[in-house]
């Protein structure tokens, strides 16, 4: 990926002959750009024809220093362009100005220069820092609301938190991030060994940007933790600022244009002539930049050469609207144009999909010359999901789910939607899921029926003590089936059910200090960098079935040679793409095998399963049968899987299993070997199978709970307080429960009787099972 700029021969920002610096720029659309210099005029670009024409001569006492257009969509309403900004001065006044170039309004805000505003997302409040050091926040319409801080330096940059509650400013080489709410804590921190001169802060992704006279740039997460800190250029960091989708940021310095990815690392650097870039901003779209130079002049700037992988195929966007598409195996090339410029793209399932400014391409990877075209609502797509059946795009307006042939099938909604803020991260789509982190509560994970947009199951979303950072969904399987992952701010990996009636599915954590993860593609095999290993979860769904056996059914590679903090790109097939804190491309390949064993699962080939495993002679791969078979309630493979991985006493078990007499009872052990005692006693006592309900509570030593069903059904209250004696002698100790001790008063325990009536009890079982013959579990 690189930049491919361009620039005028002679710069449009002239004064008596004089070049003059323009201080900053702005786009209005993505084909539309405001700049203002200090020859006082507000120009407007066109880059497409190049074309500028002058908006306005503002007064030649006014010398503009920031600008920042109202943000598009707000109050749920959606302009299709800004319609007025915010002009900072050096007057200590700033202006609110319309599209038009008229000046609203102009407000005396500090003593000094007026050295940065900014709109928050909702364009409810305005923030600007000035030489006097003061942070002022302001109405929509420029009524001081509050002095939210009083510096002894000039503040030269501020920056909205995400959620807009908070706003991050410079003090000489510190950074302080400081919440609207009064007394609330305040965060601050040396972040540079200069004066820092500028910073962003991503709503998308939630990163700072900071540089400054140290000649460095820095990314920071919001709890002011170092991410990345560059090698020192040969002048200081001038202009910085992330791309809308948080996926990339640019940095500006004397003759210097930097792409970087949003990591840190870096892209690509050009070497302009610009003198030093004041201020950067990026279009809508996040496909251009424009750079406010020193010498007048308006750099433009393309994001060229991105790149898409999978499998055999290779896409690289080499222009604004052609892609060259290179297959591997045959070495075969093709090149694909557009008719307007490519903004986002994804390649995977066997399709790319193709989003421009006004329409959405999708083409088959066995055929590259007729796409399917359909026309898009807004053309600012920020992102692409691709499922195996159909694919997401999010643009501004909402989400929209389409098929491969071109057909809208769902548009799902739900409270607070906010699009302009999700990523890959935080929408994660399967055949017939989609999930959507909420970022009103992070707590909270929003999931719909792919096919219908509604709500699945009861309607009610999920949600989990502590916020949640990333999640996935796995793409395999049958709907009812059907896992999400996720990590949370602790770093801790979590994967319950989706599907959710009233009662709460069980959410387990499987691993801690998980940086990335990612599902494979065609089986649900789930793999993550964990602390300072590559980890694999063959058969994640373990944790349900037997939670013991899941350490012996994971692959663990060390991964301190991936360099340090390793994000996976891809998992398709065997091979799992990384991505390296330097940006290098790293490839992992795993055994085939766990893949094949799932195919013959789904398909219930147990036999074929059991051959592959004889056949690989690996535990890992026993492992994951004897759990799958559980899962599947095929016994006969489960004892044989667990047999071949030394596991004696659940062979012992599942054989114990095989003999009892009634189709429920068997199906209740195998319950209780997944650890389900309570699905296990409900499904007895569906069954009628009272006493049998009283013993699994009785071998669990669960004895309140046995009592309680001896009392209720009003029989074997004897056969509990008999067990309950028996077991207190062989420990030595004295009933101290009150239950117990009321209900064993005058009674005497005869184990006779008691044998007699469990006797009598095993026989009406088999009675009943010889009644209504079932098959054998």
């Amino acid at each position: 990926m690189r930049l491919k700029t361009s620039l005028l021969k002679e710069p449009k920002h002239i004064l008596l002959k004089h070049k003059e610096l323009v201080s900053c720029v702005g786009w209005t659309t993505a084909d539309e750009l405001y700049s203002c210099s200090d020859d006082h005029q507000i120009m407007k670009w066109n880059p497409v024809t190049s074309e500028t024409t002058r908006v306005v001569k503002l007064p030649d006492d006014v010398y503009p220093i920031d600008l920042h257009w109202f943000p598009r969509g707000v109050g749920g309403k959606r302009q299709s362009q800004a319609e007025s900004f915010v002009l900072t001065s050096s007057d200590g006044k700033f202006h609110l100005i319309s599209k038009l170039g008229r000046v609203e309004k102009s407000v005396e805000a500090h003593c000094g220069a007026v050295l940065a505003g900014r709109w928050n997302y909702e364009g409810t409040a305005l923030v600007t820092v000035g030489e006097d050091g003061q942070v002022k926040i302001w109405s929509k319409s420029g009524m001081l609301r509050s002095t939210l801080a009083q510096q002894g330096t000039p503040v030269y940059s501020v920056s909205w938190a995400p959620d807009s509650d908070r706003v991050l400013f410079t003090s000489g080489k510190q950074l302080i991030i400081k919440p609207l709410q009064p007394n609330a804590k305040v965060l601050q921190w040396k972040a540079h060994d200069g004066l820092i001169l500028k910073t962003d802060w991503n709503s998308v992704n939630d990163l700072i940007l900071s540089g400054g006279e140290d000649c460095r740039y820095k990314v920071w997460d919001g709890f002011g933790r170092a991410l990345f800190s560059s090698q020192p250029h040969e002048c200081p960091v001038t202009a910085l600022a992330w791309a809308p989708d948080g996926e990339l940021f640019a940095v500006g310095s004397f003759n210097t244009l930097r792409l970087c990815d949003k990591t840190g690392w870096s892209y690509a650097l050009e070497k302009p002539s610009t003198g030093s870039i004041f201020a950067i901003s990026w279009s809508i779209d996040g496909t251009q930049l424009a750079g406010a130079c020193g010498n007048g002049h308006v750099i433009f700037a393309h994001v060229v050469e991105q790149h898409w992988e999978w499998k055999n195929f290779e896409i690289t966007l080499i222009k604004r609207r052609t892609m060259k598409v290179h297959n591997v195996i045959d070495a075969a090339v093709d090149l694909v144009e557009f008719r307007d410029r490519v903004i986002k793209a994804s390649l995977g399932h066997g399709h790319l999909v193709v989003a421009t400014s006004l329409q959405c391409y999708v083409f088959s990877t066995k055929n590259w010359n007729t796409p399917l075209i359909f026309d898009l609502k807004e053309g600012t797509v920020s992102l692409i999901l691709q499922a195996e059946r159909h694919f997401l795009l999010v643009d501004g307006g909402g989400l929209y789910l389409y098929s491969y042939e071109g057909r809208l099938i769902s548009s799902p909604k739900y409270p607070g939607m906010r699009t302009d803020i999700l990523n890959a991260q935080t929408v994660s789509l399967s055949n017939d899921t989609l999930a959507v982190k909420d970022k009103a509560d992070e707590k909270v994970i929003f999931i719909f029926e792919a096919l219908t947009g509604k709500p699945l199951g009861d309607g009610k979303p999920l949600t989990h003590k502590t916020e949640i950072v990333e999640i996935a969904l796995d793409q395999k399987g049958l709907t009812n089936e059907r896992k999400i992952a996720f990590i949370d701010k602790n770093r801790d990996l979590f994967i319950t059910s989706v599907k959710r009636f009233g009662k709460e599915q069980k959410i387990v954590k499987i691993g801690t200090m998980v940086q990335s993860l990612a599902w494979n593609d065609t089986s649900n095999i789930l793999c993550g960098i964990q602390d300072s290993r590559f980890t694999v979860w063959y058969y994640p769904n373990t944790v349900y079935v037997d939670k013991d056996l899941l350490p012996k059914t994971l692959y663990e590679k060390d991964a301190s040679e991936f360099s340090r903090r390793p994000q996976i790109v891809s998992f398709v097939g065997s091979q799992v793409r990384m991505r390296g804190a330097d940006g290098s491309l790293l490839h992992v390949h795993i055994s085939p095998y766990p893949a094949v064993l799932h195919r013959h699962v789904s398909a219930s080939r147990w036999q074929d399963g059991l051959r592959l495993c004889r056949f690989v002679k690996d535990q890992t791969l026993w492992a994951c049968l004897a759990a799958m078979a559980v899962a599947n309630k095929d016994m006969a493979t489960a004892e044989i899987a667990y047999a071949a991985i030394g596991e004696v006493d659940k062979v012992q078990y599942i054989s114990s299993i095989k003999e009892l007499p009634s189709r429920e009872s068997r199906m209740a052990h195998v319950l209780l070997l997944s650890g389900s005692s309570q699905e296990a006693e409900a499904l007895l006592l569906q069954a009628g199978l009272v006493y049998q309900a009283i013993q699994v509570n009785i071998n669990l030593y669960n004895w309140d709970r046995a009592l309680d069903l001896a009392v209720k059904h009003r029989t074997h209250v004897d056969t509990v307080l008999a067990y309950r004696q028996k077991f207190l002698e062989d420990f030595g100790k004295k009933e101290t429960n009150q239950r117990f001790l009321q209900y064993a008063e005058g009674l005497e325990v005869d184990w006779n009787k008691i044998k007699a009536k469990i006797e009598m009890e095993i026989a009406k079982e088999r009675e009943r099972a010889a009644a209504s013959p079932a098959v054998r579990t």
